[in-house]
């Protein structure tokens, strides 16, 4: 018959060989999981955690000890490694056409030259006093808790994670943007792109049609500036979203597509009761930023139709007003901004640089500590000594807005048609690593008399309104009216 074991026996035993220096023994206390200071004395410089024979430490204190830097990690409050990293190969792309970010050039194809290598680190930079350890407790937490774990895309999570730091600036025109976005964007201003062909923004906090291109389905669906769009729907793609707190970015992103496929946009118009329900067709969009006609008796007069201020627009700028000066007996120049959202701030002081002499102020960059640099006309003005007449409206905005707004100042040149949309705020683009972008406002903008007109808009000197169900454009016969 076995012997029972003496288990007090054998505690006295264990008592015996315990060390007696226990620093918690002779303290009676304890450090919780809280006190990383404390518990990092008993971890090695891998983040290990030390054995009692280099620690000092009895058993019952080592394995509390275990416990608590073991509920810290769970916290991340303590790093499991020194520097936590996760490689990502390729991550971003397949991020991007398998998630739904790029939406928008026909026929693009991936390509894939070079791998990203993305390095994910908890360590805190030296200079800031902030403490990380909420994001890394939530990042742990969706990764250990999170039923779907193929729906975790570390790039995703780190890209949300970015965006989420942007717009806690509350600045709708401040955007970080994923490297399919970004794409997009660049792209919008190379003048080439795939879409329904609006420009979008805010409009009194709530995402707006800013302006629909000529020619494309958009405007051939009837969609207004200033229509505020507060639903997207794609069934191909299983889109069906509220745009209530919806970033430019997305809104481009779900609107966007290869030609040929279809989207819906949920309208709400002014004066309108009931919501406007418009199914689009995407295709492939090229628009020349530049356009000119001849309009008034005997086509004596120029109206140089610009749609946005791009990267090609000053080349094409530069064609038109060759066509006018080559031309005998022009009774003067309409510039047609409506419905133009804006684009390159040089782009619009090159172009005014036609007007007004050179080395006169087109407009004041005002930065965040008050300093102030203006931007003057760069070349000698070959339009100086035209009769000149500017169409704005609600879709004007932004270098549109500059290019009106130091017009009127510098030559008193009259601005026709409805208020503008008032953007007075100037962003500059930065590529980054992996493609991806930010557009990061950098100052605010006023006109040569010290006008910002953010949120308030441009008011033209003739009041015209052009009906939606006008037969004829109205505000172009009162601008031509008033070279009579």
């Amino acid at each position: 018959m076995a012997k029972k074991k003496d288990n007090k026996k054998r505690r006295r035993q264990i008592e015996i060989v315990v060390p007696r220096n226990c620093p918690f023994c002779k303290s009676k206390t304890m450090p919780d999981y809280k006190e990383v200071d404390v518990l990092a004395r008993y971890m090695n410089d891998r983040a290990k955690v030390l054995g009692k024979s280099r620690t000092g430490i009895c058993a019952k204190h080592q394995r509390r000890i275990s416990l608590a830097i073991k509920r810290a990690r769970h916290l991340s409050l303590l790093p499991y490694t020194p520097a936590r990293k996760i490689i990502l190969s390729v991550f971003v792309l397949v991020a991007v056409f398998t998630g739904g970010y790029f939406l928008g050039v026909e026929g693009y194809k991936a390509e894939v030259t070079k791998a990203l290598n993305i390095t994910i680190s908890r360590q805190l930079p030296p200079d800031k006093n902030i403490d990380f350890s909420l994001f890394w407790q939530v990042w742990d937490l969706m990764a250990q808790k999170y039923y779907d774990k193929s729906k975790l895309i570390p790039s995703q999570m780190i890209y949300g994670a970015i965006e989420g730091m942007v717009a806690s600036a509350g600045d709708p025109y401040t955007t970080f943007l994923p490297p399919a976005q970004n794409k997009i964007v660049n792209e919008d201003l190379s003048g080439s792109f795939g879409g329904v062909g609006i420009e979008i923004g805010y409009k009194g906090g709530h995402l707006a049609v800013i302006a629909p291109l000529p020619g494309t389905p958009a405007e051939k669906a009837g969609v207004k500036a200033g229509d505020y769009i507060v639903k997207i729907t794609d069934k191909a793609k299983n889109v069906d979203l509220d745009s209530t707190n919806m970033s430019t970015s997305d809104a481009v992103t779900y609107i966007r597509g290869v030609a040929g496929t279809k989207v819906t946009l949920t309208l709400v118009r002014e004066g309108v009761s009931d919501p406007i329900v418009v199914e689009l067709s995407r295709e492939k969009i090229n628009v020349s930023s530049v356009t000119l006609t001849w309009v008034g008796d005997e086509s004596s007069i120029a109206d140089i139709k610009i749609s946005k201020f791009g990267a090609e627009t000053k080349d094409e700028w530069n064609k038109a007003v060759s066509q006018i000066l080559e031309r005998n007996n022009v009774k003067g120049v309409i510039v047609d901004l409506r419905n133009n959202p804006g684009g390159y701030l040089q782009a619009a002081v090159d172009l005014a640089s036609d007007f007004v002499p050179i080395g006169t102020t087109v407009v004041i960059q005002q930065n965040g500590d008050g300093t102030k640099q203006e931007y003057k006309s760069n070349s000698l003005p070959r339009l100086e000594n035209y009769q000149i007449i500017i169409l704005i409206n609600g879709g004007s905005a932004s270098a549109s807005e500059i290019l009106s707004g130091a017009l009127r100042d510098n030559r008193g040149i009259k601005l026709v048609g409805d208020k503008s949309f008032g953007k007075g705020t100037i962003q500059e683009p930065i590529d980054i690593n992996g493609g991806s972008g930010i557009h990061v406002t950098t100052a605010k903008w006023l006109t040569p008399d010290g006008i910002w007109v953010h949120e308030k808009g441009l008011i033209p000197d003739v009041e015209v309104a052009n009906p939606d169900d006008a037969t004829e454009d109205i505000q172009l016969n009162a601008a031509i009216k008033l070279f009579n």
